[in-house]
């Protein structure tokens, strides 16, 4: 037993010997930062592995060596070939998808009604997403009960718009007609005799129509022009009617990078039939060089211009300076800018009827014995200095301020006619009027999710020699309005404005009159709109939330509370 393993141990000497060598081999062949050193490895294949003989006597027990042998290693190489065959490889290659453009709604229609017996209809259409041409039109359509009895009012529009890009030109126009419907209903009900009314209905029907040409899409152009004219016609219920031809070219010539020549010219033809014809030509032209630097934008040139109203307060020809100077002060957050400036301001029938549509054209108080009709004359603006600051707090936030004083000739007030106190007449100052204005806004917008602003208009006129007020021109005007975009299904809209009180001249028996003050203005409006879909939607206006029926115009109360609802599909 003891021979047996002896020899067994030999035998896993002989099995394990080379093991161990070549671990202890591997080890030492490796270094510290486990890199294999250079190490030359000799292989012998004649050597024979032999033990020493022992010390003791075992004969008995002799086992031979066992015989060595020679084993011829051969090699074999076989060529495997592929049969030839066409493969068709397809080359895959990898872009980052484009996100897809959002889905165009062009068009929308709204309808829905309110108290006051009050329809209420809107509609816009608009092609969709071209590169060719841009065309749309609208609708809208309004109307109601007022606060008091023969109150109605009525407002209808439609019209329509576009325009085509024909290479580096924009061909365009836009046409509409409107039709306003009023009553002259601010007179004195205290004066009437009770069970009985009166009824004076009026109505204005304004056709526009116009077309332009401009080179604006050619940016890499040094003159860039922009050309337009076109005709606008008015007409009322008593025979009165206006025709406004005009045309305008606004055109700059690039000098350099920093500097530029403007050219802007307007001219309109304006004939006026009431109970006699009037024709009002109007011409201005203003050349400009304008040099804009690094930090500071200067602009210096005049105005030429040119307007018979027929009255023998107005100039002809008139000459203005026009200055104007913008300096960053802080870039990107802070620009000062200041100006010396003067302007020939077109009035035409057709605008002032938009500001108080009881202006009467059949009756023109003391004007009547110059002439009948209306007595309508522009606004001779023969100085004006401003200056102020714009820019921006932060990025969300941007503001204006800005003051200025001006000299207005001509400037025109409403009043109340002699012959007929809910009737409307224009009338004026013999000397320039002074006018010192203050304004200021400030707005907060932030991702199209909220939009808060203040805004502020103080004026103060001055200088008036034959009139005891400035007839119904209040002397502060302030809004704070605001928006915000609920997870994008709900939209909330209001505003808050305030407007100041002003005064009426009225006529109370031959020799007397009297003038009395307007009321304070202070109104809450509000909107929401719920989005129930992508093409429906619903919404709620509430106006007049205080539900004060207060009077803009003395005898003229506006109505109280008032609610429209109603659903708009979008396609």
């Amino acid at each position: 037993m003891r021979n047996t393993f002896k020899i067994t141990g030999i035998a896993m000497l002989l099995a394990f010997g080379p093991v161990a060598g070549f671990q202890a081999f591997a080890q030492k062949g490796w270094n510290n930062d486990g890199r294999l050193e250079s190490t030359e490895i000799v292989v012998e294949k004649n050597r024979v592995i032999e033990l020493p003989e022992a010390s003791r006597n075992y004969e008995k027990f002799r086992i031979e060596p066992p015989e060595k042998k020679t084993n011829k290693v051969t090699y074999r190489f076989n060529d495997y070939k592929l049969a030839d065959q066409d493969v068709n490889l397809s080359v895959r290659v990898l872009t980052i998808r484009q996100e897809d453009l959002p889905k165009l709604y062009g068009n929308y229609v709204k309808a829905g009604f309110g108290n006051y017996s009050t329809p209420y209809l809107k509609g816009y259409f608009h092609n969709k997403r071209d590169d060719k041409a841009s065309f749309g039109g609208n609708i809208s359509h309004v109307s109601s009960n007022g606060p008091v009895k023969d109150s109605d009012v009525s407002n209808t529009e439609i019209g329509a718009h576009g325009e085509s890009y024909l290479g580096n030109f924009t061909i365009g126009g836009r046409a509409n007609y409107e039709r306003d419907g009023y009553n002259f209903y601010g007179y004195n009900r205290n004066l009437v005799p009770e069970g009985q009314t009166r009824l004076d209905e009026q109505s204005f029907n304004r056709i526009g129509a116009e077309a332009y040409l401009n080179n604006l899409l050619e940016a890499s152009s040094k003159m860039q022009y922009k050309l337009g004219g076109g005709v606008k016609y008015f007409s009322d219920d008593y025979d009165a009617s206006e025709f406004d031809g005009f045309a305008n070219l606004n055109l700059d010539y690039y000098l350099g990078k920093t500097s530029r020549v403007n050219l802007f010219t307007d001219f309109s033809y304006i004939s006026y039939n009431d109970a006699g014809k009037v024709s009002r030509p109007f011409f201005r032209i203003r050349p400009s060089y304008q040099m804009d630097l690094d930090k500071l934008d200067i602009s210096v040139g005049a105005m030429l211009a040119y307007a018979d109203d027929k009255v023998e307060s107005g100039d002809k020809l008139n000459f203005y300076p026009a200055i104007r100077v913008g300096f960053e002060a802080i870039e990107n957050k802070l620009i000062l800018f200041g100006g010396l400036g003067g302007d020939l301001q077109r009035v035409t029938v057709n605008s002032l009827t938009r500001e108080n549509p009881w202006l009467s054209s059949s009756f023109n108080g003391l004007a009547e014995i110059q002439r009948p009709g209306l007595d309508v004359r522009n606004t001779d603006k023969q100085i004006e200095v401003y200056g102020g600051i714009t820019g921006s707090l932060a990025s969300n936030v941007q503001f204006t301020a800005r003051a200025s004083y001006q000299n207005l000739k001509n400037l025109y007030f409403f009043n109340h006619s002699v012959m007929d106190s809910s009737r409307f007449v224009l009338q004026y100052d013999d000397e320039a009027t002074s006018l010192l204005n203050l304004y200021g806004e400030v707005i907060y917008n932030r991702a199209d999710k909220t939009r808060f602003g203040v805004k502020m208009d103080y004026n103060n006129y001055g200088g008036l020699n034959l009139l005891e007020q400035p007839f119904y021109r209040p002397s502060l005007m302030t809004s704070v309005f605001g928006s915000y975009n609920l997870y994008k299904k709900i939209l909330f809209n209001a505003e808050l404005y305030y407007i100041g009180s002003s005064f009426g001249k009225i006529q109370r028996g031959l020799g007397s009159a009297a003038i009395l003050e307007s009321d304070n203005i202070v109104d809450l409006n509000l909107k929401v709109d719920y989005r129930i879909s992508e093409k429906f939607s619903t919404f709620v206006m509430l106006n007049n939330v205080l539900g004060k029926k207060y009077e803009r115009f003395v005898y003229y109360p506006t109505k109280g509370f008032n609610v429209i609802g109603g659903i708009t599909y979008t396609f």
